[in-house]
């Protein structure tokens, strides 16, 4: 593999720039991990925030770095990668970030950055530039998670209904107000493993171009501890304006609801981060959401609002890979 002829400013611009994104990452899933456990009463906001910032650092001492490594070396082709590709890659999917978070629509951060890294990728060097394998595997798990989170978060609740059926509304209520202390803490825990490492795909990828790491030598540990510090940081300093689409726009939570809900999509994290997937948090609980809301009855879920957010879905990659091309070719110009 070539090295790139790239200055040490420029190469700490760019590591700058993906933890800068690895920040906004948080911020703006922070949403996904705490809306629930906020939106049915169990904790305080602050407290929530501060609790899922806490879990989503845990992570590095659970997960295997599957993930980093289907972003790092699986998606494009590394021949290709150079500081302009990621230039472009990190700013698409920075402005998509901002864009959805600025309107309140809880959309994917790890899309938004596969579809920089795509638009920058193609913009430079065509289709071919693209590693099918490891692209075809993401885009599965689009439609996958939040189905795996449906149906995952339908059959908890089922199950908790069976088991609950003699119980009293409050002790029921009493009950789960605690579960939801662990359930959310799960979910945090997934986030991090999964959503972290996206961010050290992309700066693993631009230490191999540079020649800074041999293609074979593991992920220094100043990186790993740099990516999860950042996505802490951002889930501590919290995207108030996607909880409320999350906790109660899309159907109304109680705490037995949120349990379900989070645990569903926990199990669904950990087995995506288990088999190196980037998944989309967002999708994942979002899926989660509607499978408990509809369980309890079809009318319960606000179908327009759940519309909405497939609809951003659905433009996340595109949007982010149009930015990233026309980011690239700045790049070029300036860097």
């Amino acid at each position: 593999m070539h090295t790139l002829q790239i200055s040490m400013y420029v190469l700490a611009l760019l590591i700058a720039l993906a933890l800068l994104f690895d920040f906004m990452n948080g911020f703006h899933d922070a949403a996904n991990a705490i809306a629930t456990v906020v939106s049915t009463g169990v904790l305080k906001p602050q407290t929530a925030v501060a609790m899922a910032a806490l879990f989503n650092f845990v992570a590095i001492l659970i997960f295997h770095l599957k993930v980093a490594s289907t972003v790092g070396k699986g998606t494009i082709d590394p021949q290709v990668i150079d500081h302009y590709v990621v230039f472009g890659a990190l700013i698409g999917a920075i402005f998509w970030n901002f864009l959805t978070w600025y309107y309140s629509i809880p959309s994917s951060s790890s899309h938004a950055l596969i579809g920089g890294l795509i638009g920058a990728a193609v913009a430079k060097s065509g289709t071919d530039s693209l590693m099918m394998t490891g692209l075809l595997k993401i885009i599965a798990f689009i439609v996958l998670s939040p189905l795996l989170g449906f149906i995952l978060g339908s059959i908890m609740m089922l199950l908790v209904s069976w088991l609950f059926v003699r119980s009293t509304p409050r002790r029921v209520d009493k009950w789960f107000r605690r579960m939801q202390l662990f359930s959310a803490s799960m979910y945090s825990l997934g986030h991090g493993g999964n959503d972290a490492q996206k961010t050290m795909g992309v700066i693993w990828m631009l230490l191999i171009a540079s020649g800074s790491l041999g293609a074979h030598d593991p992920l220094p540990l100043w990186v790993i501890i740099s990516c999860y510090s950042a996505i802490s940081f951002g889930t501590l300093f919290g995207g108030w304006r996607i909880v409320k689409t999350m906790g109660q726009r899309i159907t109304k939570l109680k705490p037995v609801g949120g349990f379900c809900a989070e645990t569903g999509g926990a199990m669904t994290l950990f087995l995506a981060t288990a088999l190196g997937v980037p998944v989309s948090t967002t999708h994942t609980i979002t899926g989660a959401i509607v499978g408990v809301g509809s369980v309890q009855k079809m009318s319960a879920v606000r179908w327009g609002v759940a519309g909405n957010i497939v609809w951003a879905w659905i433009f996340t990659i595109p949007a982010s890979a149009l930015v990233a091309a026309i980011a690239w070719w700045i790049g070029m110009k300036i860097l």
